[in-house]
């Protein structure tokens, strides 16, 4: 069951590494395996792509089959109900007012000699989506990274995610990318599908930059395919960290735990608390709480390798053990949160309050659920709009303005060795 950890009486240092470290993206037989795949689809396309789709989805797809059919989106919205599409609705049109405000100007400085500085900001091209699919349903992932995508202008927006053993996709997801007009969905999932779109074979194209959460194998694949184009980074097993004092609510707190740990047998669940009051507390309703799970055996071992109460003799502390740690998701569970804010440094998500559950924030908030994990908020973001676009830098200069700085960048090229450098610019005053 979860540890609770004094830190008057034991290091915390170690149990933080256990849990940041617990997935590892350096696994030689993995990466290997992930390896011999992409090869395969860089060679030999739609032919490999039907082959592990039947090996590893069960599946016999025909190649016309890769791609989702319109017929295949109607019958989709056939069997979804109207309460689902309600709650899709107000989901896209939060997401969509969330990331329009991150939008990014072009913007140009004209000085008096003439010169133009500035920058233009362009949309890629072309982005793929990955999203987990099989039995499992996922139409938030697909407004998370579709959203932004399109918000940015993205010229061609496509969707990979693996079908069950049907044949067919999750209607769920079928219609929330229907939803937001993504341009094309192919039922691929696995290394396979981000092979397909790094690389781009006859049905699937190759795109600039793949994006959206996977198993390992998946997260693998885009570490491989790095370089062939952009991903968006490296995500692990899911987390939150609750950081909270004696104003909590055990069953809130608990509940919350239990969100997280029902994710995988490798998510984290931590609380961490200067309250011995709530730390007990806590710890007795998750034991209570987990019963009445229909994924508690899942939850359970998470909670049990990942999972953790920290106990300490102040919230500064509390707050210092929560900046090492670099939650994916933060909870703010005290009295005045807002005062602790300014103080959290490491975070992907931060919830304050004792009502701001962090399931608001994986469906309807409005903020991105593409979070950075393992410690890694230390010096990722978010998914947003940043991602979908590119930045070129504006450079103009007169004869005049060139003529103020030309012995300054003559004589910085020449320190360097580079005398066509400094040529490129002598030349232009020869005359």
């Amino acid at each position: 069951m979860i540890k609770l950890i004094n830190t008057k009486r034991s290091k915390v240092e170690k149990e933080l590494d256990n849990i940041l470290t617990r997935s590892s993206f350096d696994d030689p037989e993995k990466l290997e395996k992930v390896d011999h795949i992409l090869n395969d689809i860089q060679n030999n396309g739609d032919e490999a792509i039907l082959n592990y789709t039947a090996k590893f989805d069960g599946v016999k797809l025909s190649k016309e089959g890769i791609l989702v059919s319109p017929e295949e989106i109607e019958a989709a919205y056939q069997q979804v109900d109207k309460e689902f599409l309600a709650a899709l609705e107000t989901a896209i049109n939060n997401i969509k007012d969330f990331h329009k405000r991150q939008k990014r100007e072009n913007w140009m400085n004209v000085d008096d000699d003439g010169v133009m500085l500035g920058q233009v900001i362009r949309p890629l091209e072309s982005v793929g989506l990955y999203v987990p699919g099989g039995t499992a349903a996922y139409p938030s992932s697909v407004l998370m990274t579709g959203i932004p995508a399109k918000v940015a202008e993205v010229d061609e927006v496509v969707m990979v995610s693996p079908p069950a053993k049907s044949g067919k996709m999750n209607p769920y997801t079928l219609v929330a990318a229907d939803k937001i007009d993504i341009d094309k969905i192919y039922k691929v999932g696995g290394a396979q599908a981000v092979g397909a779109v790094a690389f781009g074979t006859e049905t699937v194209p190759k795109v600039d930059k793949i994006v959206g959460p996977g198993n390992i194998y998946v997260t693998l694949a885009k570490k491989l395919a790095y370089g062939y184009v952009d991903i968006d980074m490296l995500a692990g097993p899911s987390e939150v960290l609750v950081l909270a004092d004696n104003t909590a609510v055990p069953k809130h707190v608990a509940a919350d735990l239990l969100s997280q740990a029902e994710h995988d047998s490798m998510a984290s669940s931590v609380l961490v608390t200067d309250s011995k009051e709530l730390a007990v507390a806590v710890k007795e309703e998750v034991e209570k709480q987990l019963t009445e799970l229909s994924r508690r055996d899942i939850a359970a071992q998470a909670l049990e390798e990942y999972g953790a109460i920290i106990l300490t003799d102040n919230l500064t502390e509390a707050v210092k053990i929560t900046n090492r740690f670099a939650p994916e998701h933060l909870e703010v569970a005290v009295d005045k949160p807002f005062q602790l804010l300014g103080k959290i440094r490491n975070a992907g998500a931060i919830f304050l309050g004792h009502y701001s559950a962090e399931p608001l924030g994986d469906y309807i908030a409005g903020p991105n659920h593409v979070l950075p994990t393992g410690g890694s908020a230390r010096f990722y973001s978010s998914l947003n709009l940043d991602d979908f676009i590119k930045k070129s830098s504006i450079v103009s200069y007169s004869k005049e303005g060139l003529a103020k700085v030309k012995d300054k960048a003559i004589k910085l090229a020449e320190v360097e060795g580079l005398d066509a450098h400094a040529n490129s610019v002598k030349v232009r005053f020869e005359d």
